[in-house]
């Protein structure tokens, strides 16, 4: 427990900051290390989000104090130990046996006021143990980037971890030049990862990834543990979750740009905001990162890429589900089978929403997407230009888009105003547009932090058009350069 002592009307006041706890340390040993942040010469707050710290159960005031902003960088109080987590990952599909918090720290656990156990985790903190030859540190860019995406997320209803502060550190890091240096507070269901049960299964230790699942199942899932099978009825849920979570990425058109097997949650919420970035013009193939030389990332390979890592899941937890390893086998390769048929349903009810139909038309939908590929329509757009009646004007060739929009009219329900206003609750204007993002990035890095908060107040509510905010409704202007995302965060 933090606490801190300010004066107010002549009077001292304690208020609390956080009660932590440490329940994964405590119940699932051998996974975790203790270890210290590394000092920060001179922390300044660059953003706080009032809002989630209210959630948390502290105090925004207290935390923009100095010992609040002490504890965003790692400096825990007296009894608060901060730890390293371990977790192996397939890398672009090449098995990594050890990765872990190279420069990041469980700071704990925190209960909200809704009563949900959260994890404070920061990145940027300094060295590890797991550190592999890198510096520890993070810049003022890429960790202002995961917290406007991780907003955004949040905006369209997309399970995520957040953020819940930036704070420059005063020092510079060394990437192609000299950063302003920081460290990023991130807010989560927790930090368990396909990786994390790796980790554990490859120690050969059947306590320790027994300890791993039993924990998972209590934080996540604590009606698995009714089950007849709890371990495969796990592994049942944790598919379910991410069949829904992919399926609300491809339908925001969200690319995630670097899905290896450490940053699927088992908690199901999106982790990770390296080289994410959303689409502009509609195309499976789009990838962003720039080491994904082979697409293996792209748009249109997400559905499959998350059964994939699944599967590395499942592999860890046959011990568990069967002594059998043939009938452990089955039982995983049936549940895992379903992911398909899962995903598809959540993105067939996902797209009759956003296309105002009375019921799914796969079919509508997918021809639909086909000719925005071919006339290379932007995604985001155009299904609220589709809402407004407007949607033809954005075809260069409108023939096909008329004889789509019929068939469109005969599925549609019969109060077409009341469809439209549905619509638009759930296609947004504003999203985190490329072009945005890196001058909003740009120019916070040399201290001006207006461009950010605007951007940021654009997206966090990006369903409600207002006015003044017509430039963040649009893709960057055409003959741009093609965006590039970097494993920056």
């Amino acid at each position: 427990m933090s606490r801190l002592v300010r004066s107010l009307d002549g009077m001292t006041v304690a208020t609390t900051l956080f009660r932590f706890d440490d329940s994964y340390a405590r119940k699932v040993p051998g996974l975790s290390v203790p270890w210290a942040a590394a000092p920060v010469p001179a922390p300044e707050l660059l953003v706080l989000n009032e809002e989630l710290a209210r959630e948390l159960g502290a105090d925004p005031a207290a935390l923009r104090e100095p010992p609040g902003v002490l504890l965003l960088v790692g400096q825990a109080p007296k009894g608060v130990t901060t730890v390293a987590q371990a977790y192996a990952g397939h890398q672009f599909g090449v098995y990594v046996p050890r990765l872990g918090d190279g420069r990041a720290l469980l700071l704990g656990e925190v209960s909200d006021i809704h009563g949900r156990r959260r994890d404070l985790h920061l990145k940027g903190s300094g060295r590890t143990p797991f550190a592999r030859g890198g510096d520890g540190k993070a810049a003022v860019g890429p960790m202002l980037r995961e917290y406007l995406i991780a907003e955004a997320m949040d905006g369209l209803g997309i399970p995520t971890t957040r953020a819940l502060a930036v704070v420059a550190t005063g020092e510079r890091v060394f990437r192609e030049r000299a950063l302003r240096g920081a460290v990023l507070t991130r807010v989560a269901a927790s930090h368990l990862r396909v990786g994390t049960f790796q980790y554990a299964a490859a120690s050969g230790d059947r306590d320790r990834l027994r300890a791993l699942a039993d924990y998972a199942i209590a934080r996540h899932y604590p009606e698995a543990a009714a089950a007849p099978s709890r371990y495969l009825d796990l592994f049942r849920q944790v598919t379910a979750a991410q069949a829904a979570l992919v399926a609300r990425w491809m339908l925001a058109g969200f690319v995630h740009g670097v899905m290896n097997t450490d940053n699927t949650t088992i908690s199901g919420e999106t982790i990770d905001y390296g080289p994410c970035a959303f689409m502009d013009a509609y195309d499976p193939a789009t990838v962003f990162s720039s080491i994904d030389h082979g697409g293996r990332y792209a748009y249109g390979n997400q559905p499959a890429i998350m059964q994939w890592n699944l599967a590395r899941l499942a592999e860890t937890l046959l011990p568990l589900i069967d002594e059998n390893s043939e009938a452990a086998a089955e039982a995983a390769t049936e549940v895992l089978s379903g992911f398909p048929g899962a995903y598809q349903r959540h993105w067939d009810e996902g797209m009759a929403a956003k296309l105002g139909l009375a019921a799914q038309d796969r079919e509508l939908a997918e021809d639909l997407l086909e000719l925005m590929r071919a006339q290379q329509v932007d995604f985001t757009r155009f299904f609220r230009a589709l809402s407004a009646g407007t949607a033809r004007t954005m075809f260069t060739k409108p023939e096909p888009f008329d004889a789509w929009a019929a068939r469109r009219a005969a599925a549609m329900a019969a109060d077409q105003a009341a469809a439209a206003a549905a619509m638009d609750r759930v296609n947004p204007v504003y999203i985190p547009r490329n072009h945005r993002v890196e001058e909003a990035l740009t120019r916070a890095a040399r201290g001006e932090m207006g461009p950010f908060h605007r951007l940021l107040d654009a997206v966090s509510r990006p369903f409600d058009e207002r006015p003044g905010l017509e430039d963040y409704a649009g893709p960057a202007p055409a003959g741009s350069a093609p965006h590039v995302t970097y494993c920056g965060t």
